[in-house]
């Protein structure tokens, strides 16, 4: 599937999209100046009967209009497996947090909006879950670099508002010594998803205490970036979206981190079709990483629906994971579930397989203008991590 502009199953539609532009796969305007909120959907019509025409032939091209739209293709699946055993230990409530890395990091939130620091730019972009008051003046707000307006839903498409000059669609950063580009997508997004970082530093971590060669494998992978911070730490790194336009953002992004000779597969595929055949292959992976958007189109036009693949595309990741397995990671954005929910998934998925399941969510900590100043933890996404014992 499409991912992360968040994302198809390889490109994320508005929440991490190909273009979520996790392709999944990158946006609230400013607080003082910030633009109405959105106005109430306007109630549905009801549709007009269509008036009684006289028969009169039809010309081919009308014929081929009228022809009900192909059926979208269906996501390849098989049976979940029957697990035996005991369920692995669990480690609930576990709260993940960042206060920011490299060019990165949080300067406030509030109003349902968030105001970030990313390189040389201030920007702010719509966060729902920021319901409380912003701790810093109006000004500061108003001073923000790009201001993301228009829908606001995280799917929704919108426009950037450049309240100085224009800025270039994209711009140099780095995150946990890897170089990459931001960009301005026309779905709040700007290539990276910073709440990602503490499992991306987790990861990098694993990969250089293994002391042996270590097989990452990274689901619907967006720009690149969590693939190009396993591979700098010395991984062989296998990339899979759905998305043209984020491999080739990903491809970008190797050649400014100078990893242009790293071994990474770049894959352009839908995601459940990519894993299957892997399983058929027997191939293994020691570290999987898994950030499904809620929905998703695959190249071909295949569906990705989280709550009906999600409980298959775990038990094949299991399939898939080598006997010296470092760890299965799954976030998930935008959804209304409870972590309990794939909590629960991950330690049924991994049932027999020993280890520890833990799970909570994944948060910012707001760090002022000089990201000394801690403040409030704003909460991203949910996430489940087995690991073994």
């Amino acid at each position: 599937m499409k991912n992360k502009d968040r994302r198809s199953s390889g490109d994320r539609v508005g929440d991490r999209t190909g273009d979520k532009s996790r392709a999944p796969a990158g946006s609230k305007p400013g607080r003082a100046s910030a633009p109405a909120r959105p106005a109430a959907s306007k109630p549905a019509q009801t549709a007009r009967p269509a008036p009684r025409m006289t028969e009169k032939p039809v010309s081919r091209a009308a014929e081929r209009a009228q022809k009900p739209a192909a059926p979208a293709p269906a996501v390849e699946t098989r049976p979940l497996l029957s697990r035996q055993g005991d369920r692995p230990v669990e480690r609930v409530p576990v709260i993940l947090e960042s206060s920011g890395a490299g060019d990165f990091h949080l300067i406030d939130s509030g109003n349902a909006l968030k105001l970030e620091q990313y390189g040389p730019y201030r920007i702010v972009r719509p966060e729902a879950q920021a319901l409380w008051r912003p701790s810093l003046p109006g000004h500061v707000w108003d001073n923000a670099d790009a201001v993301f307006t228009g829908d606001t839903d995280e799917d929704g498409m919108g426009r950037w508002r450049f309240s100085k000059d224009a800025l270039g669609e994209t711009w140099p950063l780095s995150l946990l010594g890897v170089d990459f580009l931001g960009r301005f997508t026309a779905f709040r997004h700007v290539g990276v998803f910073p709440e990602q970082i503490v499992h991306w530093d987790w990861m990098k971590t694993q990969v250089e205490n293994a002391k042996r060669p270590v097989r990452v494998l990274n689901l619907f992978g967006y720009t690149g970036v969590a693939s190009l911070v396993a591979a700098a730490a010395g991984a062989e790194v296998t990339h899979v979206d759905a998305s043209k336009k984020a491999i080739g953002w990903a491809r970008e992004n190797q050649s400014l981190a100078r990893l242009d000779k790293a071994p990474i597969r770049w894959i352009r595929e839908d995601a459940m079709k990519f894993i299957l055949r892997e399983e058929r292959r027997g191939s293994k992976y020691d570290i999987i990483l898994t950030d499904p958007p809620k929905f998703g189109r695959g190249p071909n036009g295949e569906v990705w629906q989280l709550f009906d693949h999600l409980p298959l595309m775990l038990d094949i990741c299991r399939e898939l994971l080598s006997p010296k397995a470092i760890g299965l990671v799954l976030t998930a954005y935008s959804i209304r579930a409870s972590f309990y929910s794939i909590h629960e998934l991950m330690r049924e998925t991994m049932r027999g397989a020993g280890g520890v399941v833990e799970s909570g969510e994944l948060v910012i900590r707001e760090g002022g203008l000089d990201n000394k100043t801690p403040g409030r933890a704003l909460s991203t996404s949910l996430f489940s991590r087995w690991v073994p014992a």
